[in-house]
Parts: structure tokens; C-alpha cells; sequence
């Protein structure tokens, strides 16, 4: 498993209570509780640039849509390219397909 940070716990009962929200709004609710209003931003923009860098959009055309810094679309390329394949993953999902699937 590719667990950059050797001090978080894949098994941490935090995970397995995101397993447990039902909805868009509950899912919205529990963040907004446990994160601060930045995290929440960061985390949204970070996964906005993860589905146009998905979608093939450059660089200069995410930073000027998202005003996500070079350094966060760099960083979340990165994820996209050597990372463990969740963010291809879900937004599979949210395209009502499986990752690696190809329309024919």
C-alpha cells in the first residue's frame, strides 16, 4: 500500500465514519465540522483541478479557472501520474463508469 504519511492509519476510525455518510448534504455537513474553512476550499480546489487536469486542460487554463497556485496543480498532476489512482477512480465513478473503462 502507498501510504505517504507513515503516520496516518488507513484503519483510523475517521475513514470508516466518511464510509458512513448517506448523502451529499450529510457528507457536507460532517466537513464542515471537521474542517476549517480553508482545508475545506483547498481540498475542493485540489480535487477541481484533479478533474481538469482529468479532462486535459493545461496548466495556465486551470490556474486562470480555479486560481489554484502552479504548485497545487503540479502537486495534484503528480497524484494523478504516480499516485495510488484514487482521484481516476472516483472521477470514474462520478462519470457512472469504472476506472481504466473505455468508451467504445
Amino acid at each position: 500500500m502507498n501510504n505517504r504519511n507513515k503516520r496516518s492509519d488507513p484503519d483510523n476510525d475517521l475513514y470508516r465514519a466518511i464510509l458512513l455518510l448517506r448523502t451529499p448534504q450529510e457528507c457536507y455537513n460532517f466537513f464542515v465540522d471537521l474542517c476549517t474553512v480553508s482545508e475545506l476550499k483547498a481540498m475542493e480546489q485540489r480535487f477541481e483541478v484533479a478533474k481538469l487536469l482529468n479532462e486535459g486542460m493545461i496548466y495556465n487554463e486551470i490556474l486562470e479557472k480555479t486560481g489554484a497556485s502552479s504548485a497545487t496543480i503540479s502537486r495534484v498532476n503528480r497524484c494523478l501520474n504516480y499516485g495510488t489512482d484514487s482521484y481516476r477512480e472516483i472521477l470514474a465513478r462520478l462519470r457512472g463508469g469504472a476506472a481504466g473503462e473505455t468508451a467504445e
